[in-house]
């Protein structure tokens, strides 16, 4: 599968007049160890409203898979199909390489490797493929042109066809509906 993903940038130039400031396949492209996910990071912002006149690359960093406080990411993930190896690993180091914890329902055990929360919301569109969306205890089927809206939510994305799933994920910091209150 040919991962590259066309990044179109606009900006304004000194006398305000919009242009494009890049046009090119978006340079920060990574593979998770272990699991083989193809992570393109496309954008991030580091505040609400967010600053836009910077004229820097804003996805020229290194950032775990949540977004940072009050801010977001736009990032496009290709999953390959999960093997049987996979499916028998130990999540732990994975997550940690994510940078996400593991938040179970009252501390269970994780059902799958890939069972990681982050305190955000999440839009994440099937852009091709298929794959699953494991939940604590239910799971949902997902295809191209499909739409989830995660709230915080502790799941793991398991491809079980053949071919690779593209997912764009909008990622945008929230609170902690688990957080202790008081």
């Amino acid at each position: 599968m040919n991962h590259a993903t066309r990044r179109v940038v606009t900006g304004h130039d000194d006398s305000g007049k919009a242009i494009i400031e890049s046009d090119g396949p978006a340079p920060n492209v990574k593979v998770r160890e272990g699991a083989g996910f193809v992570s393109t990071l496309l954008w991030v912002t580091d505040e609400t409203p967010a600053n836009v006149d910077l004229r820097i690359d804003r996805a020229d960093r290194t950032i775990a898979v949540a977004p940072p406080p009050s801010g977001t990411i736009l990032r496009i993930v290709d999953f390959p199909p999960v093997t049987s190896e996979v499916d028998r690993m130990d999540g732990s180091a994975l997550r940690q390489a994510m940078g996400v914890d593991h938040a179970g329902s009252a501390g269970a055990p994780s059902r799958h490797a890939y069972m990681h929360r982050t305190k955000s919301v999440d839009y994440g569109i099937v852009l091709s493929g298929e794959i699953d969306m494991l939940l604590d205890d239910s799971e949902v089927h997902l295809k191209a042109g499909d739409i989830v809206i995660q709230q915080a939510t502790n799941h793991a994305w398991v491809n079980r066809s053949s071919d690779f799933c593209r997912i764009a994920f909008i990622l945008i910091d929230a609170n902690d509906p688990l957080a202790k209150k008081g």
